[in-house]
């Protein structure tokens, strides 16, 4: 199974009470921000320099259940100090949890205190871009809960506060969506999911052309490649980062689900056709390789969640932080493609099964500060 039904333990639908957008296609964006509207941006590809990996010590007993909270934040813990070994690495923390998060990360991780909800922060945390000016902006996408399905008036504010604290402009939009949500080359070319992005519990009333406007305006896009994803069966509706990355530009890694019991085998094909087909913003066709769901996975955590894929890697200086599974063919055949794609990084594979068995992997954990 690549996702989960639920992904990440829900505690009940929020009432966000949104207005549709009721752009049509032709419409202006310019007040979707109100400072720097005209302004051109572009989101660099996460292979690109980094000046630091943010992430957020935010596991609580109440979202994760207390059979899974120990494990979870020492293996969150074991990935930033993994990727502290390349980069330097911030860590978003809970006053009273500081003690605990400094003895299990290490003295490399820098702690910020902060209050969080969840340790998401692919989805919670800005996303940086520059503009043709050379400075730098954090966009914030206004996280609503992935769609008011979790708790989050407190990871609402992890993207103006991570923005503010690398001392890049804060970017304002009317779009609802998470970083996990949007996958790029860094030269003009996205992979996104509809099943997120144009889902009416973020952007109600928002078509495609508007959406793509906006996204061209921050992110520096030419070309977005639509993957349909599949809403309503994990809490993000189908996040790009679980489906499909950029190991460069024309080269997509896809995964795969090749069990047909899985409600992720159709889609994982369906998907697979359409990049076999499609061309990136220089009118290139893509070379795609696939990345197979393991056949078994450890069940050391009880869990009907667990997010068995590969594609959920991380790419930091000189490394790729990936997940293995317990099948050693499959942990071996993911390790040698991302050698292969990755030929200057060592791949450092890593033992996330608690967190998988929420429904996330590292990808999710991270977020990238570009250097």
């Amino acid at each position: 199974m690549l996702f989960s039904p639920t992904r990440r333990h829900l505690l009940g639908g929020l009432s966000l009470g949104l207005a549709p957008w009721g752009w049509a296609a032709s419409a202006s964006v310019a007040d979707a921000a109100p400072a720097g509207a005209q302004d051109t941006w572009r989101m660099p590809d996460e292979g690109d320099p980094h000046q630091a990996t943010w992430m957020s010590f935010g596991a609580s007993e109440k979202v994760w259940g207390r059979h899974l909270l120990a494990p979870v934040r020492e293996q969150l813990a074991g990935i930033a100090r993994s990727i502290a070994a390349f980069e330097p690495v911030h860590m978003l923390v809970r006053e009273d949890e500081y003690d605990l998060a400094s003895r299990l990360c290490g003295s490399r991780v820098q702690l910020e205190v902060q209050p969080v909800d969840d340790l998401w922060m692919r989805d919670t945390g800005p996303v940086f871009v520059r503009n043709a000016a050379g400075q730098w902006g954090g966009i914030d996408f206004n996280f609503n809960g992935w769609g008011g399905k979790q708790a989050h008036a407190r990871d609402a504010e992890v993207a103006a506060y991570v923005t503010e604290a690398a001392e890049a402009r804060r970017l304002r939009t009317r779009l609802v969506l998470e970083g996990g949500g949007i996958e790029v080359d860094g030269q003009g070319t996205a992979i996104i999911t509809e099943s997120c992005v144009l889902n009416a519990n973020r952007n109600p009333g928002l078509s495609k052309a508007a959406c793509e406007a906006e996204l061209a305006r921050l992110l520096g896009l030419r070309k977005i490649i639509w993957l349909p994803g599949i809403a309503g069966r994990d809490i993000t509706d189908g996040h790009t980062d679980f489906y499909a990355r950029f190991a460069a530009p024309g080269v997509v890694v896809a995964a795969l689900d090749e069990d047909p019991d899985s409600y992720d085998s159709a889609v994982t094909r369906r998907h697979l056709e359409i990049l076999r087909k499609a061309t990136d913003a220089r009118g290139q066709s893509l070379r795609v390789e696939v990345l197979k769901a393991p056949g078994t996975v450890r069940r050391r955590f009880e869990s009907d969640e667990f997010a068995a894929g590969y594609v959920n890697f991380y790419v930091c200086n000189g490394a790729v932080i990936a997940p293995q599974f317990g099948d050693a063919r499959a942990d071996a055949n993911a390790r040698a493609l991302l050698r292969e794609l990755f030929p200057k990084r060592e791949v450092v594979q890593l033992d996330i099964d608690a967190i998988a068995a929420g429904g996330g992997g590292i990808h999710c954990t991270t977020q990238q500060e570009p250097r």
